[in-house]
């Protein structure tokens, strides 16, 4: 159902996959990206990628052109190419910023990329072949407080980002330079670079910053999920109508369309959950992708918890193990097979050093109630 794989005892920031999900890229809470191969049922340390000076915050893997994008807390981002000879080569790529990267997401046409950051700004990065480097272009109005997600548009040009002033805003990022006019959506139809198409307030009854937003595969609605608990889809094709849905769950921390109608939020209760949108855009709760272990019961389990104190009456460790395979707070999630439009697997990574990857069909099999669509 769930294959699960430790990698030492730090927290896992942030992963990201290769094309053919062989290699992940992940970050164990430091300034270094770890490169691992899959060796049979176990992954090996093929490469350590050093450049930054702070923690990274972000990391993103292009699949056609295997290019990898990392942004951290020392204000720089780079792309790293992998050579003949298997070596990962970094390329600094000048963001202008002031303070810390928060996230970083590729393009879906890879030929661009957006750190967010805490300057309370947006840089849409491209390369620039005259000069031979990576330069970036900025989008700052009217945010108010750190970027802390992005999503990108299918049409390559849309760009939604959450931020800690309670907002999520859908801005154009359409670079002329290097790509062509953009055709209308039902987001608008004018797009200069740094456009405000809409912006959506997570703030109705208390409110909280957004953690993270995403984009449906067919660009017509955004998901995303506040530290207030909550769950919230914005339909651009029912004239921006907004759904939210207050759980009484633990925040989410990621959130991610698993399907045209199904999605997926992970966060600080260790365990992924399963929603769907109804035919009226309502948010409906399908399920916990997973299954509580069973804890023993009657006098075998409290001859066991006797047997586990000692003479100062403190118990062992398994009186603080959850009944979830996480067992820290969820701190990513990717899509590991599929795409948006019909995931068969996804993969969570957490703080307590753990990377999960979760198998649908499995699921459906073990949990009745479980559907995707």
């Amino acid at each position: 159902m769930t294959d699960v794989y430790q990698f030492a005892v730090a927290p896992i920031t942030c992963h990201a996959w290769n094309k053919d999900r062989t290699k992940v890229a992940l970050s164990l809470n430091d300034n270094e990206v770890n490169i691992y191969g899959r060796a049979g049922c176990e992954w090996k340390l093929e490469e350590t990628l050093k450049g930054h000076d702070l923690r990274v915050t972000g990391i993103d893997w292009a699949p056609s052109t295997n290019r990898i994008v990392t942004c951290g807390a020392d204000r720089n981002a780079y792309v790293w190419t992998c050579g003949s000879d298997g070596k990962w080569s970094p390329t600094l790529v000048l963001l202008r910023i002031n303070r810390a990267a928060t996230c970083v997401k590729w393009s879906p046409n890879e030929n661009k990329f957006a750190v967010g950051s805490g300057a309370r700004l947006i840089s849409v990065c491209y390369f620039e072949q005259e000069n031979n480097w990576w330069v970036s272009k900025h989008i700052k109005k009217p945010v108010r407080s750190t970027i802390t997600t992005l999503d990108w548009h299918p049409n390559n040009v849309l760009l939604a980002a959450g931020a800690a002033d309670f907002k999520v805003r859908i801005f154009s990022a359409w670079i002329k330079d290097i790509e062509p006019k953009p055709t209308p959506t039902p987001w608008g139809a004018k797009m200069p670079l740094g456009q405000l198409m809409t912006e959506f307030s997570n703030s109705t009854g208390g409110g909280g910053w957004v953690h993270s937003v995403s984009f449906s595969s067919d660009g017509n609605r955004v998901c995303w999920v506040g530290h207030d608990s909550s769950l919230t889809v914005a339909d651009a094709g029912k004239e921006m109508s907004k759904t939210q849905l207050k759980t009484e769950y633990l925040p989410f921390t990621a959130v991610s369309w698993i399907a045209l109608n199904s999605l997926v939020a992970v966060g600080h209760g260790c365990c992924p959950m399963l929603y769907s949108v109804d035919e009226t855009g309502k948010l409906i709760f399908v399920s916990k992708l997973d299954v509580a272990q069973k804890k023993e019961t009657g006098s075998l389990s409290a001859m066991r918890k006797f047997q586990s104190l000692d003479r100062t009456a403190r118990s062992d460790q398994s009186d603080t193990t959850l009944a979830t395979v996480h067992q820290n707070t969820i701190t990513g999630l990717a899509i590991f097979a599929g795409d948006k439009a019909g995931a068969q697997a996804i993969s969570t990574c957490g703080a307590d050093s753990q990377l999960v990857i979760w198998n649908f069909k499995s699921l459906e099999q073990s949990i009745g109630e479980l559907r995707i669509s």
